[in-house]
């Protein structure tokens, strides 16, 4: 019989439940297909790639993990609230208290079931979909990886059962303790208008203060480091919740005074809607603009970090392509790239040192980048090393034996050799010197070339670049008695593919924790709108028995909710666009196409703010017979 009451309650209710259980499918589909990828340790040892990512989904998950569990007890809050007047009645009626409390145990626990079962059919269908995705875009395989892992399933249930269950208690249990005038009389509770004095602007100007403490922490987090990140996080979020909470209301009276603006159409009644409303809300609209500054910014960070791979391999490489005693095959690769530049330089090898044939590098001089990651510009363009080279011999890396044998090579060309021809895994501890002709044509050892190319975009052949690192990685471990897979090449594309693997899984993991965040959040406001609509009701109902048009009133709902929404957008945004510059102490481009996560976050807000405002228009002014 409970369950039965339980299931007709739902059914009555579906609209509301349904926007906590878009946000709990979310929610559940994510941490599962994280947990495919960061408890598979069987799938990882084997892939060493991606195994240096897996920390990435592990954090991903633990984030996605407590913003959940708030989610979870914000949202059950909001639906208790819509059911009190109901719940109270049946206690009036005579139901005992604890059956009620059993019933509301029971909703509670059955929509966390629903959404567990969905949100795992739905994470499988993404670890099937977006992970093999991104396996492929990595270029791993993809043996001994399933979408459907039981480990996985178990961590993703047990986790979330237990929350329902804590969650479902809470709710009885604050049920239990409230009496039934309390309950019937809910939505009978008068919203309170503070008044404006003194602590209000000792307030406001703590907050601006506090924001500006936070943002300078962060914009200065490269001298302050945890410090300054621990500070800043701090300062940011009380400023936040403190702007809110004393300039927000501020903000609302100012527009009801603005006569010109408070007479025009209905108007007068939407600011005074807000104004009644606004105090109530600037707790829930703090936490919203924090969260999408997590949210978004979890976006443009990740992708900020996978976007920056290529402007990172431009400063440490100015050319594509590298390759020592090149064969036929790579000749041939060359021929199917647009080569801007290519020029070869020769050396010898003996048991004691690598010497360089001086007058190769002055006939083709080698070019130097003139980017840091301290010091980056676009418009920095790679310089030739012009300094002369007088003397007979010049040491590069000395062993042992050399050291102090021979005078230093200039500091540019240091930089070029060491960045261009030095492998440390061929060197084997040996010297490398750059040697006059007459020097070279003496030394009794092996010849050998390593060729330079510059090509138009080396990401067009990424695949031509890989399949000539590979064969070098052959030729360095038949020297150096190693394994292919055990060489670092120290290639551009060597540097691109690693970074691009760690940066790629962070990206992925940004996006999906972004879009959880801004979903969650999302629902989190449309709750706490829809909780105070009902006391709403009667105000629209007397609007339209005395003549107002029902267009003016969905327009008025329209303008009003858009300003409530408004608000913590611009001030999250604010704090994305800002608090990315603590980025740029490690990355060269920390806003490099930030439009991205910028437009999917306005998307989800778009949607979310439609939905509420059609959800809330449902309840203050329905249908007409």
């Amino acid at each position: 019989m409970l369950f039965k009451l339980s299931l007709s309650s739902m059914r009555k209710m579906m609209k509301d439940y349904l926007v906590l259980l878009v946000g709990l499918v979310i929610s559940i589909s994510i941490f599962y297909m994280f947990q495919t990828l960061a408890l598979n340790s069987d799938y990882t040892k084997n892939n060493a790639m991606i195994s240096s990512i897996q920390i990435v989904f592990n954090v991903g998950a633990f984030l996605l993990a407590f913003i959940t569990i708030f989610y979870i007890f914000y949202a059950n809050s909001f639906l208790l609230s819509l059911r009190r007047k109901e719940l109270g009645m049946y206690m009036v009626l005579g139901a005992k208290k604890g059956k009620i409390s059993q019933i509301l145990f029971l909703e509670t626990l059955t929509m966390g079931i629903i959404s567990l079962v969905i949100g795992s059919l739905v994470g499988i269908a993404l670890a099937s979909g977006i992970g093999v995705l991104l396996m492929n875009l990595l270029e791993i395989s993809t043996d001994g990886y399933y979408p459907f892992y039981l480990p996985a399933v178990w961590v993703t249930w047990g986790f979330f059962l237990i929350l329902f269950i804590i969650t479902s208690t809470i709710n009885a249990a604050r049920l239990a303790r409230a009496s039934e005038l309390t309950l019937i009389r809910a939505e009978q509770q008068n919203d309170q208008i503070k008044s404006k004095g003194i602590g209000a602007i000792l307030v406001a100007i703590l907050g601006v203060i506090l924001l500006a403490l936070g943002y300078t922490c962060l914009h200065l987090l490269m001298y302050l480091q945890a410090l300054g990140f621990i500070v800043g996080a701090i300062s940011c979020t009380i400023g936040t919740y403190l702007i809110f909470i004393s300039l927000l209301p501020v903000l609302v009276q100012a527009l009801k005074k603005n006569k010109k603006l408070n007479d025009s159409k209905l108007n007068a009644f939407t600011f005074a809607q807000l104004r009644f409303r606004v105090n109530n809300l600037t707790k829930i609209l703090g936490t919203v603009a924090m969260l999408i500054g997590l949210g978004v910014g979890a976006m443009a960070g990740g992708l900020a970090f996978q976007q920056n791979v290529n402007l990172f391999t431009t400063v440490f490489h100015v050319y594509d392509v590298n390759l020592h005693d090149p064969v036929e095959a790579d000749y041939e690769a060359l021929k199917k790239m647009n080569v801007l530049e290519q020029n070869t330089y020769r050396y010898k090898v003996d048991d004691k040192a690598y010497y360089y044939l001086k007058e190769d590098l002055l006939a083709n001089p080698l070019l130097l980048s003139t980017n840091s990651i301290q010091n980056y510009s676009a418009d920095n363009k790679p310089k030739l090393v012009t300094d002369p080279l007088p003397k007979e011999t010049y040491i590069v890396s000395s062993s042992k034996d050399d050291k102090g044998k021979y005078d230093a090579i200039p500091e540019d060309w240091d930089k070029a050799i060491f960045t261009n021809f030095i492998n440390y895994q061929m060197i084997e501890g040996k010297s490398v010197l750059v040697v006059d002709q007459a020097t070279y044509e003496q030394t009794a050892g092996s010849e050998h070339k390593v060729l330079l190319a510059q090509v138009d975009d080396y990401l067009k052949y990424t695949q031509e670049l890989k399949t000539m690192d590979e064969r070098q990685k052959q030729l360095i471990g038949s020297i150096t008695n190693e394994e292919a897979k055990d060489v670092y090449t120290s290639s551009k594309y060597s540097t691109y593919a690693g970074m691009y693997i760690f940066t790629s899984g962070t990206m992925f993991m940004g996006f999906f924790l972004g879009i959880a965040f801004l979903a969650m959040m999302a629902s989190c406001l449309m709750f706490k709108i829809l909780s105070g609509a009902s006391r709403d009701k009667d105000r629209y109902s007397m609007l339209r028995k005395i003549g107002v048009r029902q267009s003016l009133l969905v327009g008025s709902i329209y303008k009003e909710l858009f300003m409530v929404f408004i608000f913590p957008a611009i001030i999250g945004l604010m704090h994305v666009l800002i608090g990315m510059e603590m980025f740029s102490f490690i990355l060269l481009d920390p806003y490099l196409n930030i439009w991205i996560p910028t437009l999917i976050f306005v998307v989800i807000y778009a949607i979310y703010y439609y939905i509420t405002v059609q959800l809330y228009r449902g309840i203050v002014l329905p249908k007409e017979a």
